[in-house]
């Protein structure tokens, strides 16, 4: 049996070399409780944080040679490189400039695979969604990930930035989406979204279906008292389904 040196010095056999191989194979092929391959996300990982140019195209291309469906570049690989990024700027593995470049690449990313998204009717007919991203808060990637998430779905999609209260109010009394998604990141956002949805509501005899996702660090409950949502998620398909629910209760279907 040949022997070859390990890190230290000492030698190291052919079948715990071997041994290790496939351990760090295995490793490299583990599979996240979420479905996320680890290989696949430290690729995308190392190309949106790597010098030089950025091809969001040849980018997409890689991961679909991943066998990877556009569903879970928009809604898996694309939410979970950015907490990836967050976890690199905590650690100090990665500057301000670093992760700010690579957040602008994922929104490429999700654009060019959005681009190549057909809108499908859904099981309850045609949703009309608006995500909005109040005043103040500056997560625009994970609403943007849940506006394709809905699209994807077959929901006719819109979203606001930074609109005033008044403006938001007036596109919920014109358009009559069936649903607002509203994204908040801080406990401060919670109240002024609270302030929207009780405007809304008291404009409208049928209010759409209220529903507040992101990063906020809030117990559910406390979530729904401040804001008066009718659901507290990041899922797209629960407001989906929330909002059949809601169709059925009316038409009695």
């Amino acid at each position: 049996m040949t022997d070859h040196p390990n890190s230290a010095g000492a030698p190291v056999g052919t079948d715990d070399l071997a041994a290790r191989v496939i351990s760090v194979l295995r490793d490299r092929q583990a599979t996240a409780p979420d479905g996320a391959r680890r290989l696949v996300l430290d690729h995308l990982v190392r190309v949106i944080c790597k010098d030089g140019a950025f091809d969001a195209r040849a980018a997409l291309d890689i991961l679909r040679g991943y066998r990877i469906p556009l569903d879970m570049v928009i809604g898996l690989y694309i939410p979970r490189a950015a907490e990836r990024l967050g976890e690199m700027w905590m650690d100090d593995e990665a500057d301000f400039a670093t992760v700010t470049i690579a957040t602008m690449r994922l929104q490429a990313l999700l654009e060019e695979a959005s681009g190549q998204v057909f809108d499908r009717p859904n099981a309850v007919g045609r949703i009309r969604a608006l995500v909005v991203i109040p005043a103040g808060e500056q997560h625009f990637l994970g609403a943007s990930v849940l506006a394709a998430q809905l699209r994807r779905l077959g929901c006719e999609t819109q979203m606001s930035f930074a609109e005033e209260p008044g403006t938001i109010r007036q596109r919920a009394l014109f358009d009559r989406p069936d649903a607002l998604l509203f994204t908040c990141a801080r406990a401060a956002g919670l109240e002024p979204i609270g302030q929207i949805v009780l405007g809304i509501r008291n404009a409208m005899s049928d209010a759409p279906v209220m529903a507040v996702g992101g990063a906020v660090r809030a117990a559910r409950d406390v979530v729904m008292e401040m804001t008066g949502a009718d659901i507290v998620t990041t899922e797209a398909k629960d407001v989906i389904a929330f909002c059949a629910q809601r169709r059925r209760a009316v038409t009695g279907g």
